[in-house]
């Protein structure tokens, strides 16, 4: 893919977001005003005492998914399919899009198990009293047009195995709710308006895909990615920041990883090698310099290798265009100049080097653009945890200089007081290996209080020799600078979204009338690879 068919592809993405009736800003702006207002100070879930005295429920359950399906149907703006027109009455296992279910502590108590309102282009919000629908286990939202927040009231849902809000208008901070979810499989919150970190804790649930593409996420990948069980996880088209935490070598079952389209940067972590069952990794459009680590020859089962889009400079080895399983290898618009003779189309395996700089290869960049004053290539071979050059710090100038009378010295006397000005400060040396960037440093730390003779002053020498050593520095150090250094809020990029496919459903414990069947693992994010 060169540069141009990288813009294209951008475009077309960009061209999905007319795919569905569209709501205006406005609309978004007044359904989730309706959703705030509905919200209760205490935050706690409505009751259902203004439930009709004369209906007759199955069970309690019942009754409290009566209140939050009624309550759903209340913050519905648009129902285009008239899907809710079904929704009357105390049985609810008769709703359309509603299924219920023997609760597993009591066989004979039948439950609402699961909601599938995929594809239906409803507009709405999610009312907190969804959170009474305690044995849901099954939550398909995807391809509507919801708006507003999920309610932290979802915690309650504590059997939640599928949670899928997908391609809707959905805003704020990563949902905390999803957090509470002991045994979630199947988490996908792709094409939405998500932003903020992705907390590190998601990562240590038992999750076998994890979806959070196209949203407005930003901040640094965390190094607990290390800890997940998923088989496929997508990152792309976010804004995270940062490198590759080094600990993405230790995914003991991931397949699929897409990082592409974020602001990642650095070179790429030598452990990437270790990930010997990953058959489609796409690191494309996301900043990376350097050479491609020697480490990438352990790619030994993948089939779709993107890293096309990035800084990356140096010779593409023979090595990685012979991996065994490879079926494609783009690696196009970077400034590769030099590849093994074996990195070239066959009928095997198919290869974009267009837009680099290889001499011979058909659509290249110009020579100029190649020039190393210009391309400035960067040196991965130390392998560090964080290999882009660290951000300026901007140390505060020093403190003015403390003028206090010198004691009593029981030697010849001493010059005249020279009033210069203290050591400068040294910004300290880079940490040691860490999973993630370092933060920009705006102030250095406190220095620690002299009771002992100054540290040698390099200025201009005094007006005579001292041959005696200085007297000690009783006075007070100036005041510790404590300001913390200020959050990084990058600006969000431009939405861009296309539909996703519809995800195959993971198998859910549920009785036969659900009708789901999971194959592990979910399809990858570009349908075709």
């Amino acid at each position: 893919m060169n540069f141009l068919g990288c813009l294209l592809f951008l475009l077309l993405i960009a061209s999905f977001s007319t795919f569905s009736n569209a709501l205006t800003d406005s609309e978004v702006a007044y359904i989730a005003h309706r959703q705030l207002l509905t919200f209760e100070e205490s935050g706690k879930d409505q009751s259902n005492n203004n439930v009709d005295p004369n209906l007759k429920f199955e069970n309690s359950r019942i009754k409290n998914a009566y209140t939050a399906l009624q309550a759903w149907k209340k913050g519905i703006y648009s129902d285009p399919f008239n899907v809710t027109a079904t929704w009357v009455g105390p049985d609810v296992c008769k709703y359309t899009g509603i299924y219920c279910a023997p609760t597993l502590d009591d066989p004979k108590l039948n439950v609402v198990a699961g909601i599938d309102l995929n594809h239906q282009d409803i507009a709405g919000y999610l009312p907190q009293e969804l959170g009474l629908l305690t044995d849901l286990a099954l939550f398909h939202l995807n391809s509507n047009r919801f708006c507003g927040i999920i309610p932290m009231s979802f915690c309650n849902m504590s059997i939640m195995f599928e949670f899928d809000v997908s391609n809707n208008r959905l805003v704020g901070p990563f949902p905390r709710a999803l957090l509470c979810w002991k045994e979630i499989k199947f988490v996908d919150i792709r094409f939405n308006n998500f932003e903020g970190c992705v907390p590190p804790e998601i990562f240590g649930r038992p999750l076998d895909a994890l979806f959070l593409n196209n949203n407005r996420f930003s901040c640094s990948i965390p190094p607990s990615l290390g800890n997940s069980t998923v088989s496929v996880v997508t990152m792309a088209y976010n804004n995270f920041s940062g490198c590759i935490p080094h600990t993405i070598g230790m995914m003991p079952n991931i397949e699929e990883i897409m990082l592409a389209g974020n602001s990642l940067g650095g070179c790429f972590p030598s452990e990437i090698g270790n990930l010997r069952n990953v058959t489609v990794l796409d690191v494309s459009g996301s900043g990376f310099v350097g050479s491609i680590p020697p480490s990438f020859a352990g790619l030994k089962s993948v089939e779709m290798l993107d890293i096309s889009c990035n800084r990356m400079t140096g010779s593409v080895p023979e090595e990685i265009c012979k991996l065994p399983a490879l079926k494609n290898f783009t690696f196009a618009s970077n400034f590769f100049n030099g590849a093994a003779p074996a990195c070239k189309s066959s009928k095997d395996v198919v290869i974009d080097d267009g837009n680099n700089c290889l001499a011979g290869r058909p659509l290249q960049k110009p020579p100029k653009d190649c020039d190393p004053k210009v391309v400035k290539p960067v040196d991965c071979s130390k392998d560090a945890p964080v290999h882009s050059p660290p951000p300026p710090v901007h140390s505060p100038p020093p403190p003015a200089p403390v003028h206090s009378p010198p004691p009593p010295v029981q030697s010849p006397p001493p010059p005249a007081p020279v009033h210069s000005p203290p050591p400068p400060v040294q910004s300290p040396p880079p940490p040691a290996p860490v999973h993630s960037p370092p933060p920009p440093v705006h102030s250095p730390p406190p220095p620690a209080p002299v009771h002992s003779p100054p540290p040698p002053v390099h200025s201009p020498p005094p007006p005579a020799p001292v041959y005696s050593p200085p007297p000690p520095v009783h006075s007070p150090p100036p005041p510790p600078v404590q300001s913390p250094p200020p959050p990084v809020h990058s600006p969000p990029p431009p939405v861009v979204q296309k539909p996703p496919p519809k995800p195959e459903q993971p198998d859910v414990v549920l009785p036969p009338n659900l009708g789901y069947q999971y194959s592990s693992p979910p399809p990858p994010l570009f349908p075709g690879y």
